[in-house]
């Protein structure tokens, strides 16, 4: 798994160094179960995905990741490039199992590489510094606590139809 995070960043810095004058856009599209043919473009009969289809036709696209069977693993291993074991975070809600501070992430490579990063939705990483996303190199967030409205940490009261998100904004 460390090997993935080392081909992922030497196939950005290519992309990143060649003739282009302006630096590509990268959006980074994560979602929690979704099956692989849950997409049009992935040859669902049924469901309907046309902007998702469009996106994948003009993407590059990354198969050979593994996810574990919880959602805050798979983040930790997307967000660095290592395995879970190695990042500390190999559970979901489990008490000290969170991604530990020294792991640098996808963000922080971008922010450096003069990219504004964001990040909106789901971040299930931790709540509370040195955790949150602008402690783990986002500089602008849009997301709900804990992963989840509803849930332990979330705003007391929050729900589906009436609900609050956290906001860092840059600077």
């Amino acid at each position: 798994m460390k090997y993935i995070f080392s081909n992922i960043a030497g196939l950005l810095l290519l992309f990143f160094s060649s003739a282009r004058a302006e630096k590509p856009n990268v959006i980074l599209i994560m979602t929690d179960d979704q099956g692989y043919g849950d997409l049009g473009c992935h040859g669902n009969p049924i469901l309907k995905t046309p902007n998702l289809d469009k996106l994948h036709s003009e993407s590059v696209r990354f198969t050979d990741f593994h996810v574990s069977p919880f959602c805050t693993p798979t983040r930790a291993a997307l967000m660095t490039g290592n395995h879970p074991g190695v990042t500390g975070a190999y559970r979901t809600s489990a008490g000290r199992t969170m991604m530990h501070p020294s792991e640098k992430t996808l963000a922080h490579l971008f922010a450096e590489n003069g990219y504004k990063t964001g990040m909106t939705g789901k971040w299930h990483l931790g709540d509370n510094a040195p955790h949150r996303p602008q402690d783990r190199g986002f500089q602008d967030a849009v997301w709900h606590r804990c992963g989840g409205v509803g849930q332990a940490s979330d705003h007391w009261g929050n729900d589906y139809f009436d609900d609050t998100y956290e906001r860092v904004r840059p600077g």
